[in-house]
């Protein structure tokens, strides 16, 4: 975001909201991840999130994404090879307010460059928890030939279109020849205890009302849930948990489970295309 200064009132409605502490330079007290730097020192974050301001941006999926991916934190399997990395963030609506279950299905190469295009082998995805946080535990992608090191991610908030992106590292060699590359998209990383540690806050193109209380925002669909069963019939049902393959019906059509979830309301198959396909 160049030289825009990073608004204060967000940052203290996000802390608050997000019911984690005011960043340091602005009460003293430990800061969110976003605002830390490589030295632990406050920075502009990226992408900077203002009242108002544009929305983190997208990029190509590339040849290599799979559906299905298990529901999981951790992308780490004993005997793993290579640098453990940790990711962790917000992700914020445009009031700068975090937004609760938001679907995040990261997928990466493994150590050697390499995609797993038969399993599932570095791919997960996980939802954000009622303070808008995620955490993902995997390993420091590895380098194949045109690209820089990145992790493929998509994001989608109840209701909502998917944002489709990639994360990037700081001081990558690489960074000047990938013509993907964007810098407003590099994560902030340090070195850790037993590996390198990132940090990363998603804005989604998500209105919200002006208040302090985390919101999850209310499904543009017409078809929304009010019971335990769907209007106008159908087996769907918020509150049960659906793995991949599972079959429904919600409003007269039949539709597919593309990824293991607790259904709820503002998530019915019309609404998500992440998590559901018409049969």
């Amino acid at each position: 975001m160049g030289s825009r200064q990073f608004s204060r009132k967000a940052v203290l409605r996000a802390a608050l909201a997000a019911g984690v502490a005011v960043p340091a330079a602005l009460l003293g007290v430990p800061a969110l991840a976003r605002t830390v730097n490589a030295k632990g020192g406050a920075v502009v974050p990226t992408p900077s999130c203002h009242d108002g301001d544009e929305p983190t941006i997208p990029q190509t999926e590339g040849p290599y994404f799979k559906p299905n991916s298990p529901l999981r934190t951790s992308l780490v399997d004993p005997g793993t090879v290579g640098t453990l990395l940790s990711v962790t963030g917000y992700v914020f609506g445009l009031a700068c307010l975090p937004l609760r279950d938001v679907l995040l299905d990261f997928w990466q190469a493994d150590d050697n460059g390499a995609y797993d295009n038969y399993g599932y082998t570095f791919r997960g995805h996980q939802f954000t928890n009622a303070q808008g946080m995620f955490t993902l535990s995997t390993i420091v992608p590895g380098l194949y030939p045109g690209r820089t090191r990145h992790i493929h991610v998509k994001v989608q908030a109840p209701g909502q279109s998917i944002l489709t992106t990639q994360l990037y590292f700081p001081n990558e060699p690489r960074n000047n020849t990938d013509s993907i590359f964007d810098p407003r998209l590099v994560m902030t990383v340090r070195d850790g205890s037993g590996g390198r540690e990132a940090t990363f806050d998603f804005v989604l193109d998500v209105p919200q009302t002006g208040t302090t209380t985390p919101t999850t925002p209310t499904t543009t669909t017409t078809t929304t849930t009010t019971g335990p069963n769907p209007p106008g019939g159908g087996s769907w049902a918020a509150g049960t948990s659906y793995a991949a393959g599972d079959r429904v019906t919600y409003g007269g059509v039949a539709y597919v489970c593309l990824q293991g979830h607790v259904a709820q309301t503002g998530w019915e198959p019309p609404a998500v295309p992440a998590l559901w396909r018409v049969a």
